[in-house]
């Protein structure tokens, strides 16, 4: 009984954990998945002001970790309404997921601005709401720099890991994808273009359009195709261990 109160106990402190963090663990339905919230602006190396509505990503590193570990967890569901933020935190997370073996879905809800395209694009599948949006746009940096040519050289080679990223994992080309980026006829003031959920499919860069439902389906579709492999893998592995006695 010690060490299954013990337990609970550990249970119900990583729920509150998760809880803080945005993130939610639940198995009331077919499969137990993690859905994860990425919100506000994905904060980076630098502390943003309290009024900002942040995401951490020391924060969000250690769930996928423990995600891909955790034998209970079967799939990872990561809702998205972001205005973007730092680069290379973004990039960093977005390469984790990527690099995930468990099913993994996203939805964009709102907007999944700059460096959530990424994000939105490093599930293995990707759903839009109709009514929301992803700006597509080219690397920026705040504050003083130096004018020098290696700047701008930095400034490409950031850009060009970006699109190798988004494009190697959407359907959309490198050359399509530059080129929305680089639209100066749509924004004022800036360079970039923004793309409702219909154009985002359409373009490539979304797998589908739909809601939660959709992605929650698409979810446990995948969870059970992977259970199915796995149950085959073992039992191949079965019938020649018994050939090779």
């Amino acid at each position: 009984m010690l060490a299954q109160d013990e337990d609970a106990e550990e249970e119900e402190e990583t729920r509150d954990n998760y809880a803080d963090a945005g993130a939610i663990v639940t198995g009331s339905g077919h499969h137990t998945i993690h859905c994860l919230t990425i919100i506000g602006q994905i904060e980076g190396h630098t502390i943003l002001p309290s009024s900002s509505k942040t995401t951490k990503y020391e924060h969000v590193i250690p769930q996928l970790v423990d995600i891909e570990e955790d034998s209970k967890t079967e799939g990872l569901l990561i809702l998205l309404n972001t205005v973007g933020g730092d680069v290379e935190a973004g990039l960093a997370l977005a390469e984790l997921v990527a690099s995930m073996t468990k099913p993994t879905v996203s939805l964009v809800l709102g907007g999944g601005h700059s460096i959530g395209v990424p994000l939105a694009v490093a599930a293995k599948h990707s759903f839009i709401v109709p009514s929301a949006t992803m700006t597509v746009h080219p690397v920026r940096m705040n504050g003083l720099m130096l004018g020098v040519p290696q700047t701008m050289d930095y400034f490409q080679r950031m850009q060009e890991r970006i699109t190798q990223f988004v494009t190697s994992n959407s359907r959309i080309s490198p050359e399509r994808f530059m080129q929305l980026a680089m639209n100066t006829k749509e924004l004022v003031m800036d360079v970039g273009t923004v793309l409702d959920g219909e154009d985002a499919v359409r373009e490539g860069l979304i797998d589908s359009l739909g809601g939660l439902s959709d992605a929650v389906n698409c979810l446990y579709d995948m969870i059970d195709s992977r259970k199915k492999k796995d149950t085959k893998a073992g039992k191949s592995a079965k019938t020649a261990k018994k050939a090779h006695k």
